[in-house]
């Protein structure tokens, strides 16, 4: 059996968390050979149950008053694979979902690919006129007309590189915001909504003239001071219930993908397989994990929001699933990333240490 150290001890931001151990007897299921009552048995391990959802309550409040120094306010919502303890931080309030928004968008496209009506390998043609504004890779390298996109790489490029003209074109493949928004409905995730396209979104935040197309955000950067401002929090933005989700119904939905609720075995492994190689946020979920702990993940930022959502696994082999999101902060981008570093890094010792298995 696995040795459980005499201290689960993580380094926050400089503070040492030091939670006592519980011992390895104590944590196991079934028969106790020193212990031949069932009865005593059960209440031994309905105690270890509850000494270790002690210790996750008992993290809340610590990792909430540390990135509270970094971010303006944090919703996280974490739980095991297999496990029913779930980890949260402000887990009904509700957060812009900025860019994590697209997990929702890959599972309504992947949800008409399973019903029949897209395929994978079907050729989407993308316009100059469907360009939307942002450090994308579709916008800033093709230019010109004649570019046809398959579905299977319009999702890998609004995942992995989080490309807005990807996301937008996918949007429509789903039928609308309001096609995402009832796919979510249909599968139970109530406090998650899609009500607008990227374009839309970014118009909004930045009070743009129009749709904010790549000729709409090269003008709009041409103003004194535009750029400088794009980091900066909105908190009329934020106020907006538009394009929201809580912290518990993105990892509701974030299980519902894993367990096969929300998707076909097929669109399951390929969405999880998109996720596995996304390319920006290397400081957030992944920022203080061990070197190549694999990661499936997806980013969010605008403003003053920063987000990441997806799946890591332990040393073990064992996942969890995991939301962050922030909001309001005036902090710079490197301290908002490190506080959803921060998090992740003591669930991941967390739940490495204390296995759903054995509670």
């Amino acid at each position: 059996m696995k040795r459980i150290p005499a201290v689960f001890a993580c380094t926050v931001m400089g503070l040492m968390l030091t939670v006592p151990a519980i011992a390895e007897d104590g944590l196991s299921i079934g028969h106790d050979p020193r212990n031949s009552s069932t009865e005593n048995a059960t209440t031994k391990n309905n105690h270890a149950t509850s000494v270790s959802e002690n210790k996750l309550k008992q993290l809340a409040p610590l990792l909430e008053g540390i990135a509270s120094k970094l971010v303006g306010r944090i919703g996280v919502a974490a739980r095991p694979i297999g496990g029913k303890e779930v980890f949260v931080i402000n887990g009904d309030e509700p957060f812009v979902m900025a860019s994590t928004f697209k997990v929702a968008i890959a599972v309504a496209v992947l949800d008409r690919v399973d019903k029949g009506q897209l395929a994978l390998e079907q050729l989407v043609n993308v316009t100059p006129e469907m360009m939307v504004t942002g450090d994308n890779v579709l916008a800033t390298n093709f230019v010109h007309p004649g570019l046809n996109l398959s579905v299977a790489n319009l999702i890998e490029a609004m995942i992995t590189e989080s490309d807005n003209t990807a996301t937008d074109v996918c949007i429509g493949l789903a039928g609308g915001p309001a096609a995402v928004t009832a796919k979510l409905q249909s599968i139970g995730i109530k406090d998650q909504r899609v009500d607008r396209m990227v374009a839309e979104i970014i118009r909004d935040f930045y009070d743009l003239p129009g749709l904010a197309t790549a000729k709409v955000g090269a003008e709009a950067l041409k103003t004194p001071g535009f750029a400088a401002k794009q980091p900066l929090r909105n908190l009329k933005y934020e106020s907006d219930p538009r394009d929201q989700s809580t912290p518990n119904a993105m990892l509701d939905l974030l299980m519902k993908i894993d367990d096969g609720s929300a998707l076909k075995a097929k669109s399951r492994e390929f969405l999880l397989g998109t996720m596995s190689r996304t390319r920006t946020g290397v400081g957030r979920l992944k920022g203080l994990l061990p070197k190549g702990t694999p990661v499936a993940h997806k980013t969010g930022t605008i403003g003053g929001v920063a987000n990441d959502v997806g799946y890591i696994t332990l040393p073990d082999g064992r996942r969890f699933a995991i939301a962050v999101f922030t909001k309001s902060s005036e902090t710079p981008a490197p301290d908002r990333d490190r506080a959803i570093a921060e998090v992740t890094r003591t669930l991941y010792d967390y739940f490495y240490l204390f296995p759903a298995t054995e509670r």
